[in-house]
């Protein structure tokens, strides 16, 4: 019986071709969105599922009270005796792994001889822990052992680092490799001295649903402990790294809760009484989530966009359903002999019901094949829009057959249960009489309330669309306060060359109009270092932070920042003097900016004293996220970490090539990198553009679902009204009557769908815009321009059916029965 259904079914939509087509087309669309979709979030929420002890696996967090602001910051960051007092005080914990995640680490291989051979940069992914990390972590070893890392010295590297230092991972043991690192520490940045590791063993590919992106391993001790004294800080509870963090495993018996409050008394226990801050653990499941403390690899996504994606995935899907019940519905009037002939035959409803149920299955089902074609040859562009790595590979993640099962049952019986309802109940002497019709133009009908659905979610996907764009655009234009433009940032070693001599030899190059030795540019989204300070001889910090730079007096007009009192920084070697902004004034309660010149600021527990010498207009030193923080520049040779150099804007490529070839005769044991400044800022807005790229396909393809049910429509709407339109021809109407005749109840249904889609979409957007310090006011043009596209889209998608049924000889329109 289920074989004459299925055998029935093909031949029905062998017999309407453009009506299987236009549905398998759709749904094919809708499912792949959705598909994709499904793979992007399921990839993000397995984020370090894949360890064995992950729902016992915490990490240390530190609270931070701000008295000032009535609020409550949390870091990933913990003071230097952490992991070791956690050890001593907490006997109970089955494993305790301090962590710290360097940057900008300088490598070179080393021949048998200790000789260097080749020069590496690793801007990320060299790790500092111990044995304990991975007797929590599950990271495979192909060689070596983890108890290598109890000695100092020893580094084990992951595969793919061993194929590119050594040619093949399994002659990196025991190879020798030196290694030049450098820790931030409050307001300072430190270099490890050189040091020689031995390859003591070979990490399994990294998987990249972690946020532990490891490439070296280094055993802890080497240099990073935290129990040494480095630079102007002194070890101990007030003394940490940005990302310097501990993790621990708790036992079964001990919850989070308990922990968490033993955790509490142990702080006040151990600290200082003017250190107010606290200490939690937090999930392992809710690391990669957390935005605010943030993660070592710098990659986080919030619960509340995950579930946007889920939101545009079913609307998506819905969309494509709409269109096949629309479809459906329209042609029924098509096939009212043929239901009415079964019933004459003896078909009942059920019957009927399972036949077109079947019929949608068939569609269904070849959609959905398609759709899987499509996710395949679209996922390269996906991943290298995201920057994610996502397969469609079955063995691997038979999780997607049960995904596209559970599509196809709900889509089958989302999209074919009312259209076969609707079906089976014609009245079968109606029906063979032909006197069915489709709904008339007047009334509220559910064909009408669909299109009006489609084109609500289509319209407040392009309104999301264009805030966004025009967000984004707000970030790239708006001025910052300084000069970015021809300006590289090369990364700079002080221990090599004299800052003088490189400044010369660069500006002798032609095209190089400026050059600046700093700590950081101007602007830093995560690389900003702040610090406590006492003004005017004060007995006790201020009640704010200042971010602190430390630049030559060449930083100034490099950057063309300007001054609104005082004057520039003189040339000096160590600090001697401040300049700060307009904020840093205004914080201080300040009325004039020439009030605060002169007036000494002390910072480093008093190592650094000295007069303010000039005031800076404020600019904007952080992402536009961020409103203005209060600013300290001074000089200071031994934190100069990179150069910046102002080019002309012709000849760049070789000017560019000059300044490659002095940097390596100058640094020839390190590797040449340099980054454009305004490249730099277009960075901070990746996950904002990547959203704008991904709103913009999804209101595309939203549009071309809505289109396309559109085209069908209008299709059956002008064979049903053929006859009707011979009529008015012959009685006077012209062609423009006629395709207005058919266009006008198309314009109200998207008029009203505009009306309801405007109030939406301004509310999410504007809640959206509420993250942002500086960010756009939402134009009334906007909402125009979305509705007009919306009215052009969808006139130009029924405009061929409705010219040709115009144009069509009336004569012929008569005879058609």
């Amino acid at each position: 019986m289920f074989k004459n259904y299925f055998k029935t079914a093909f031949r029905s939509l062998t017999r309407n071709r453009n009506y299987a087509i236009i549905n398998i087309a759709g749904l094919a669309v809708g499912i792949a969105v959705c598909m994709a979709i499904f793979m992007i979030i399921q990839f993000q929420t397995s984020f370090d599922a894949f360890h064995a002890k992950k729902d016992r696996i915490y990490r240390v967090l530190t609270e931070s009270h701000h008295a000032d602001a009535g609020t409550i910051s949390y870091e990933k960051n913990v003071p230097f005796p952490m992991p070791e007092g956690l050890k001593t005080a907490f006997p109970q914990l089955e494993q305790v792994a301090p962590i710290y995640a360097s940057h900008n680490d300088e490598l070179q291989v080393l021949d048998d001889n200790g000789t260097p051979v080749k020069n590496f940069k690793e801007g990320s992914g060299v790790f500092y822990t111990a044995p304990s990390f991975f007797k929590m972590f599950d990271f495979p070893l192909l060689a070596g052992s983890y108890a290598s890392l109890k000695d100092p010295n020893n580094v084990l590297l992951t595969k793919e680092i061993a194929e590119t230092y050594f040619g093949n991972w399994k002659t990196a043991m025991g190879k020798t490799i030196k290694l030049t690192g450098y820790y931030n520490m409050g307001a300072a940045l430190f270099q490890f001295p050189p040091v020689a590791l031995k390859v003591s063993g070979i990490l399994a590919t990294i998987p990249a649903n972690t946020d532990f992106q490891l490439k070296l391993v280094v055993a802890w001790g080497t240099d990073f402990t935290g129990d040494k004294e480095y630079g102007f800080q002194q070890p101990g509870w007030n003394g940490t790294a940005p990302d310097f963090g501990c993790y621990v495993l708790l036992p079964p018996a001990i919850s989070a809760d308990n922990f968490n409050q033993q955790l509490s008394a142990y702080a006040r226990k151990v600290q200082s009484a003017d250190n107010k801050d606290s200490y939690i653990i937090q999930p392992l499941s809710a690391v990669h989530y957390d935005a605010e403390a943030g993660n070592y690899s710098n990659k986080t996504i919030s619960h509340d966009l995950l579930n946007v994606l889920w939101l545009i995935a079913a609307f998506i899907l819905l969309i494509a359903c709409v269109n096949f019940i629309n479809l459906s519905t329209a042609q029924a009037v098509n096939r009212a002999k043929e239901v009415g002939v079964r019933k004459v035959l003896g078909s009942n409803k059920a019957q009927l019901q399972i036949q077109f149920i079947v019929e949608t299955f068939l569609i269904v089902t070849t959609a959905v094949i398609l759709a899987a074609l499509i996710t395949i040859f679209t996922l390269p562009s996906v991943n290298n829009l995201l920057e994610l790595s996502l397969s469609f590979n079955i063995p691997d993640n038979p999780v997607i057959i049960l995904f596209l099962l559970t599509v196809t049952i709900v889509v089958t019986a989302l999209a074919g249960f009312y259209p076969s309802i609707v079906l089976s109940c014609f009245n079968p002497v109606t029906a063979l009489k032909s006197k069915l019709t489709v709904n008339g133009a007047k009334g509220i009908s559910l064909r009408r309330g669909l299109v009006v659905f489609q084109f609500i979610i289509a319209q407040a996907l392009i309104i999301g669309t264009l805030i966004i764009v025009q967000q984004m655009n707000y970030f790239m234009n708006q001025p910052l306060g300084f000069d970015k433009d021809a300006i590289i940032n090369v990364p700079f070693r002080p221990d090599s060359t004299g800052t003088d001599y490189l400044r010369q030899q660069l500006l002798g190059i032609n095209g190089v109009q400026a050059v600046s030795f700093s700590s950081t540019t101007p602007v830093e989204d995560d690389n900003n270092m702040f610090t406590t300070f006492k003004f005017d001889n004060a007995i006790k910090d201020a009640d704010f932070q200042a971010i602190v730079k430390f630049a030559d007096n060449d930083y100034v007009p490099t950057y063309k920042l300007q001054l609104v009192a005082g004057r520039n920084l003189q040339p000096s070697g160590p600090t001697t003097e401040f300049l700060v902004n307009e904020s840093f004034v205004k914080s201080l309660g300040l009325k004039k900016p020439e009030d605060i010149l002169n007036k000494e600021i002390s910072i480093m527990g008093g190592l650094i004293k000295c007069p303010v010498v000039g005031i800076l207009k404020d600019f904007n030193d952080r992402s536009l996220r961020n409103n203005l923080s209060p600013l300290l520049i001074a000089t200071n040779a031994t934190m100069y970490r990179q150069v910046s150099i102002k080019l002309a804007t012709t000849n760049i490529a070789a000017t560019m090539q000059s300044i490659k070839k002095i940097w390596e005769q100058a640094f020839p044991n390190y590797v040449y990198e340099y980054r454009f400044l305004d490249d730099k800022i277009a960075s901070f807005y990746k996950q904002e553009a990547q959203l704008s790229q991904l709103y913009k396909i999804f209101a595309a393809i939203a549009i071309f679902l809505s289109c396309l049910g559109l085209y069908g429509l209008a299709s059956f709407m002008a064979a049903q009204r053929t006859k009707e339109v011979g009529v008015r021809k012959v009685l006077g109407a012209t062609s423009a009557n006629i395709v207005y005749l058919f266009s006008k109840e198309f314009i109200v249904l998207i008029a009203i769908a505009f009306a309801i889609a405007t109030p939406i979409a301004w509310y999410y957007m504007h809640q959206w815009l509420q993250d942002y310090a500086y960010r756009i006011n939402i134009s009334w043009w906007l909402f125009a321009a979305s509705g007009l596209a919306a009215i052009v889209i969808a006139l130009l998608t029924i405009s061929f059916q409705a010219i040709k049924a115009a144009v069509a000889n009336p004569i012929k329109s008569l005879r058609t029965e």
